[in-house]
């Protein structure tokens, strides 16, 4: 815990990109260690939803891959079958972003055989025991262990684990991580086709030319195992019996007796299961990784597996204790000789301390001309009958005189006659012991040749993922280029590894295992003090006793610590080492307990830098003080002027609209009083008028009346006019008739009559013949009266 918060809170406060590399055989307890780091940085950096679910994705990545790439071996029930390297990126804060995880090396051989007393991948037994009899149904399995070949039945089951309640952790963790339903289901078939694929025998069959070939025993295994995958029966059953072997334009069938027959289902077993495992990974990293493209700080925790030493080591065991070999040797680069190297570099009075160092080791393995990895790609690479004694016999011949390196059949005449070194066997001495290696299958793991049947069958494949896990099977991409060998990869690997530690600062866990027991409260002392000598500790304590804890350049150091001194607080003009001294002198530093080098200051003992921090720490809480109280001091009055300008501006606007307001009152109330005095206007004017018009109207009937009345006496004194007339006319008529004879009489008429014009008779003119018209109303005048031109 120590460690983890050093190496955080040096990422965090000093801006340094941190590596935590953890170191110790296999069962010494490196997972667990990496879990607690990790838990340990999840609990001390921020908080917050999108954290919380970054940090909670990074956790839970954990038990996706342990269900995956652990198994228990004879030394570890738990045992890291692979290399991980996690980089988690954090913010300028501290707080986590996302990472990035690195897989090296899965021990695929594990999961077509496995050693006397170990155990094939977790997932296989969790999903059998954890898995509920649907989806046991749907993927084709029975819960029986022992119905499947490549399941090891004499440790199936392990005291202290549950599989299935495991199943379910790793079931919430996927979903935790981001996986959809149907990627987890597209896996667990993946994981059922390589137990179905175990199960798939053949027997030989001889040919007419005399050549024998293989034929599935029990085709049931391999139909259910083609219908997971979605591959027609009889394309994988041709794959497993020939094989087609291409050469620039020539292609050549040959078939398969019943070994290269198993032979091609291992293999096949191996690929698929390591390329989804691959897939598994990069999946994974889709979806912890950050989603912000600024500038990050990198924390990176190694969990490699440990050096091994058992009792049948293999070419798995070899490229393990070389990636040992390699962090041992990155260990002893960044501490033992560069420390050194630094002490005389700066002028520092020194004496020298020897240790081992390994680079003989790593150049036996890893050189490029003579190296055994370089021999082992030779040997695969070259035309003619290749086997395992043909490389052990050039191992012999050119290391032979290797002081690390011992064989039975070398021609170094000491171990002629060493029985301890069997003849098909070779031993390197590693910086942690001697290891005996079986040379059995160097060439083909090495190789890890998969035909190109089965690659082009794999990718015919109606399977989600198939098509992602062998590309080369694309008809259309055929690549005659023979794929690199593990070794080579490996190696490129763990180039690419040890660069990327080396632009980081180290901290080192060393897991120190106590027993072989595998329990708990047993100390073998023996045991202890190996692994404490080995991994260097002895030396690296003396080194750290005789030199010093820490070490800066003056400029980062001044920088600081300046403000503990008013002499260089706040700024410092003279040279850095300059003032370094009079830091160290007003602080009363004893002489003894630091050193001036050319460029750095060494201090020696870490109690005197914990006096410096922890002065630091409180003379940053005095400045956090002063800078709080003039911060506070600054805020109070911003605070009390703006209040002071806002209560001025609302000021100013409540009298705006008091005035507005009183204004519109006063408005309102001339306006009332202006329409009272109109309406009292124009009701005394509407009066008036009435009053004119009532009179002009009286005068008008008056005078209607008065006119009406003089027309009324004119109109009678006119009738008596004419009814005197009349009776004028009428005696006068009488009286003339009687007098004269009248013939004709002459008729008189009323001016209404139309058919003759009107003309006054004259009175004295002889009446004729005519008849006399009369009307009985109105009565007629004289002027009147005219004689009727017809006769009547």
């Amino acid at each position: 815990y120590a460690l983890a918060d050093e190496a955080y809170r040096s990422l965090r406060d000093q801006d340094k990109d941190q590596c935590i590399l953890i170191t110790g055989e296999s069962g010494a307890g490196k997972t667990e260690a990496s879990k607690l780091v990790m838990s340990y940085v999840a609990a001390v950096c921020g908080k917050g939803q999108e954290v919380n679910k970054v940090k909670e994705q990074l956790l839970q990545s954990n038990p996706v891959l342990e269900a995956f790439g652990n198994a228990k071996t004879v030394r570890n029930d738990n045992s890291s079958r692979f290399g991980k390297y996690m980089d988690i990126e954090f913010d300028f804060k501290g707080d986590p972003l996302g990472g990035v995880i690195s897989n090296y090396l899965l021990e695929k051989s594990r999961v077509v055989k496995q050693p006397r007393g170990e155990r094939n991948f977790h997932i296989f037994y969790q999903l059998l025991s954890g898995a509920s009899e649907d989806t046991l149904k749907k993927l084709k399995l029975d819960r029986d262990f022992s119905k499947y070949n490549y399941l090891s039945l004499d440790s199936a089951v392990v005291n202290g684990l549950d599989d299935a309640a495991s199943f379910r952790t790793v079931r919430n963790a996927m979903q935790i991580v981001g996986f959809m339903e149907d990627e987890v289901q597209s896996i667990l078939e993946l994981v059922a086709a390589v137990l179905k694929l175990g199960n798939i025998e053949f027997k030989p069959e001889s040919r007419v030319n005399g050549f024998d070939e293989s034929r599935v025993k029990d085709k049931n295994d391999l139909k259910e195992m083609c219908e997971l995958l979605g591959i027609e029966q009889s394309v994988l059953e041709r794959a497993f019996s020939f094989r087609t072997v291409e050469a620039k334009m020539e292609k050549v069938s040959t078939t398969l007796n019943v070994a290269q027959a198993y032979y091609a289902r291992d293999a096949l077993a191996k690929n698929l299961y390591s390329r989804m495992f691959s897939w598994l990974v990069n999946r994974i990293n889709e979806s912890i990784k950050a989603q912000t493209k600024t500038r990050k700080k990198v924390m990176g925790v190694l969990d490699i597996y440990g050096f091994e030493i058992f009792e049948d080591n293999s070419f798995e065991q070899f490229i393990i204790n070389y990636c040992n070999e390699k962090l041992q040797q990155i260990f002893i680069e960044l501490t033992l000789r560069e420390e050194q190297e630094e002490y005389v570099r700066e002028g520092i009075e020194w004496t020298n301390i020897d240790y081992f160092n390994n680079a003989i080791i790593c150049d036996l393995i890893e050189n490029n001309t003579n190296g055994i990895l370089a021999m082992l790609d030779e040997e695969c690479l070259r035309p003619g009958t290749v086997t395992d004694e043909t490389f052990l016999d050039k191992l012999n011949t050119i290391c032979a005189e290797h002081q690390h390196f011992e064989s039975r059949l070398s021609k170094n005449q000491k171990f002629l006659t060493d029985h301890s070194l069997p003849h098909s066997c070779f031993r390197i001495q590693h910086y942690a012991g001697k290891v005996l290696y079986r040379v059995e299958g160097f060439v083909d793991k090495n190789n890890d040749l998969l035909y190109r049947d089965l690659s082009q069958a794999m990718y015919k494949a109606n399977h989600s993922l198939m098509k992602a896990l062998f590309p080369e099977g694309n008809p259309a991409k055929v690549n005659l280029k023979r794929p690199p060998t593990a070794g080579c990869q490996f190696k490129a690997s763990v180039a690419t590894l040890m660069k990327n530690l080396q632009t980081k600062n180290p901290n080192y866990i060393r897991c120190i295992k106590p027993n072989d027991k595998k329990a708990a409260h047993i100390f073998t002392e023996s045991l202890v003090r190996h692994q404490a000598r080995y991994l260097g500790l002895m030396e690296n304590v003396r080194v750290r006793r005789a030199g010093y804890a820490f070490r800066q350049a003056y400029e980062p150091c001044l920088e600081r610590y300046k403000m503990l001194c008013k002499q260089t607080w706040p700024h410092w003009r003279g040279p850095a080492r300059q003032g370094v001294e009079v830091l160290l002198n007003d602080l009363q530093v004893p002489a003894e307990e630091f050193a001036y080098g050319r460029s750095k200051i060494f201090i020696r003992n870490p109690r005197t830098l914990f006096t410096l921090e922890e002065r630091r720490r409180q003379c940053l809480e005095d400045l956090a003080t002063l800078i709080q109280k003039i911060y506070r001091g600054w805020k109070c009055r911003t605070h009390f002027l703006l209040m002071k300008k806002s209560q001025v501006v609302v000021a100013a606007w409540y009298r705006r609209y008091a005035q507005q307001k009183k204004y519109q009152q006063i408005k309102s109330s001339t306006i009332v009083m202006q329409s009272f005095t109109r309406g009292w206007k124009a009701r005394k004017i509407l009066r008036e008028l009435k009053y004119q018009k009532r009179c002009k109207e009286a005068v008008t009937t008056i005078a209607a009346y008065w006119h009406g009345t003089q027309a009324r006496r004119e109109l009678r004194r006119l009738k008596e006019e004419a009814r005197n007339k009349h009776a004028v006319t009428v005696i006068w008529a009488y009286w003339q008739g009687t007098k004269v004879f009248l013939t004709p009489a002459v008729m008189f008429r009323h001016p209404s009559c139309p058919s003759a014009p009107l003309s006054r008779p004259s009175p004295f003119k002889q009446p004729t013949n005519e008849t006399l018209c009369t009307s009985p109303s109105p009565p007629l005048s004289n002027d009147s009266l005219t004689p009727c031109a017809d006769g009547l």
